[in-house]
């Protein structure tokens, strides 16, 4: 029973980091390809918020799978240091959890807030 506990707290573990180096992978080609737009006069401050905010759901969901790992390994890690670490760990991920999901929030709003601006100016 140990062995599976461990091998899924692994398992997870493996997957965040999947999710976070996918996410990274995508956000430095949009990125890339973002900055070449420079040359030929398509660059856009919206796509590199688009990839900003993209990166940001990536790293929040791979932040998610840490913390699931790190609960499911407190079930055979029973001592009180074990239990602090984890726990110490957990709140860590959480409260950079919360702040990247606000900084994300804020940024769409923002956007959004670009937008209708944008819009405004085009009906004058």
């Amino acid at each position: 029973m140990d062995e599976i506990i461990i091998n899924t707290s692994y398992t997870i573990s493996i997957l965040s980091l999947v999710v976070i180096a996918y996410g990274s992978v995508l956000a430095v080609l949009y990125f890339i390809n973002n900055e070449l737009g420079r040359f030929s006069g398509k660059f856009s401050m919206k796509r590199l918020n688009f990839v900003k905010i993209n990166f940001g759901y990536y790293l929040l969901l791979g932040l998610d799978f840490l913390i699931a790992a790190d609960v499911v390994r407190t079930i055979l890690e029973n001592t009180m240091q074990d239990l602090m670490i984890l726990g110490l760990s957990v709140v860590i991920r959480t409260l950079l959890s919360f702040f990247l999901g606000r900084e994300i929030n804020e940024d769409e709003e923002f956007r959004q807030k670009i937008d209708e601006e944008i819009k405004k100016e085009g009906k004058d």
